[in-house]
């Protein structure tokens, strides 16, 4: 049995989310999705990023981009790289490529629903870092299983980046991220990049879940791996 087919890769990881959208918002899926978004559901097949982007560039997975604020910051500000932002919440979907939009961000698609599906149907190597901010914790014991940084996810994870290509988390979760950071260190195939938790990196912005966390007097914490 792979990493790919085993029964805990196929737990979800996420609540599905719909929530109300504006009219704003709406009228940015119906206009841009066709150009900028990808149903993972519909996929028939291998997931080829340079036919997604047109054209070829070293690749970052965001996995749970929520309203999509910090992603279209980290891709205006990154533009040599493309950005493949993963959501489940329609109207983030929606804020994301309203963003796209209005910062003319040609590196940027949008996915939704199950981000390790996606996964899955990507080559390997393809990936030059994956980013996993503030995912649900799943703070109750018997759900601990849900979590995407888990060993099987992890495996799958690294096997889509690239040699030296970093997978870098955060979490608010102090539990959370005692278990990431023994999950990730326990992978023969990761290295850590700062020996421990890392200093807040400057490149990725503030999201509305960290604020809530400093606000409620949360440590936040960063752990940046990369594959050998």
């Amino acid at each position: 049995m792979t990493t790919t087919d085993t029964p805990t890769a196929r737990i979800r990881t996420f609540h599905p989310r719909r929530g109300r959208m504006s009219d704003r918002q709406r009228d940015a899926l119906t206009r841009l999705w066709p150009a900028y978004g990808l149903q993972i559901a519909a996929l028939d097949g291998p997931c080829d990023p340079t036919a997604l982007f047109g054209r070829r560039a070293p690749l970052v997975l965001e996995i749970g981009s929520g309203m999509g604020d910090a992603t279209a910051a980290m891709a205006a500000a990154d533009r040599d790289r493309h950005y493949l932002a993963v959501e489940v919440h329609t109207p983030g979907i929606a804020n994301l490529l309203e963003l796209v939009e209005r910062h003319g961000l040609d590196n940027v698609r949008v996915a939704e629903g199950d981000a390790l599906d996606l996964v899955r149907a990507m080559p390997e190597g393809c990936l030059d870092a994956v980013h996993v901010y503030f995912p649900d914790p799943w703070p109750k014991t018997r759900h601990h299983k849900r979590r995407i940084i888990a060993p099987a996810h992890v495996a799958l994870l690294r096997s889509r980046l690239a040699p030296g290509g970093t997978l870098h988390c955060a979490t608010d979760w102090a539990e959370y991220a005692g278990s990431m950071r023994e999950t990730l260190t326990a992978d023969p195939e990761l290295v850590d990049v700062h020996g421990g938790y890392a200093p807040r990196p400057a490149h990725r912005p503030v999201t509305k879940f960290e604020r809530r966390a400093l606000t409620a007097g949360r440590e936040v914490f960063d752990l940046i791996h990369r594959r050998r």
